[in-house]
């Protein structure tokens, strides 16, 4: 599979963002996919995950209220809406295919290459 994130843009505190993670190639519905993301000079953060096929959703406290998680599987596509961003929002946004559903981004063999998110104070 490949994974072509988008989305990401310049946003100023208080605003919204929705990302997209578009799939090529197979796509397993029993597969989680993941947003992650990665401030410069951090390690990198689970921000929320997912099956393919819907159902169980996770997100992490630190945007749990102010991010959500959903998926077209017509269109193969996860979505990643923000609202409410703040400047610790800022990083590079990347989604991920795993076969087991977990935070631990070492258990994501798939990765997209990733869309910068940043917000101004």
């Amino acid at each position: 599979v490949q994974l072509q994130a988008s989305g990401g843009g310049l946003v100023q505190a208080g605003g919204s963002l929705r990302l997209s993670c578009v799939a090529s190639g197979r796509v397993f519905g029993n597969y989680v996919i993941g947003w992650f993301r990665q401030a410069p000079g951090s390690e990198r953060e689970f921000v929320a995950a997912m099956f393919w096929s819907g159902g169980t959703t996770l997100h992490a406290d630190s945007v749990k209220g102010r991010f959500t998680i959903s998926r077209d599987n017509a269109k193969n596509t996860v979505y990643l809406q923000m609202n409410s961003l703040k400047p610790e929002d800022t990083a590079i946004y990347y989604c991920a295919e795993s076969f087991v559903f977990t935070t631990n981004y070492n258990q994501y063999n798939y990765w997209g290459q990733g869309t910068q998110v940043t917000v101004s104070s």
